[in-house]
């Protein structure tokens, strides 16, 4: 189903993204790329997919994040149907962590 998704710009888009080596290099190029407020509704977004993976309730995410209920049932719908895009990057996170590398 991505695969409808899929063009020259996006796939441009994330070869570029692929380039990065480190969180400064991506501080820097996501400030070029996004607007603040695009950024903020970015990391709000994983923020809410994680605590959902962690099985927090809405009312301590709106309370955590300020996201809509209406943003949370988004991201709650992508981690039930989605292409688990969000628990492999958590999976991978979890392990750079307990390595003791992040």
């Amino acid at each position: 189903m991505h695969r409808k998704r899929e063009d020259e710009n996006l796939d441009f888009l994330f070869k570029s993204i692929l380039q990065l080596n480190d969180l400064e290099e991506c501080y820097d190029f996501f400030e070029d790329l996004c607007t603040v407020q695009e950024l903020k509704s970015l990391s709000q977004r994983i923020v809410v997919a994680k605590m959902l993976s962690e099985k927090s309730v809405y009312t301590d995410i709106v309370a955590k994040t300020g996201a809509s209920t209406a943003t949370i049932s988004r991201v709650n719908r992508s981690l039930q149907y989605g292409c688990d895009g969000y628990d492999r990057v958590f999976a991978r996170l979890k392990e750079i962590d307990e390595d003791g590398q992040l």
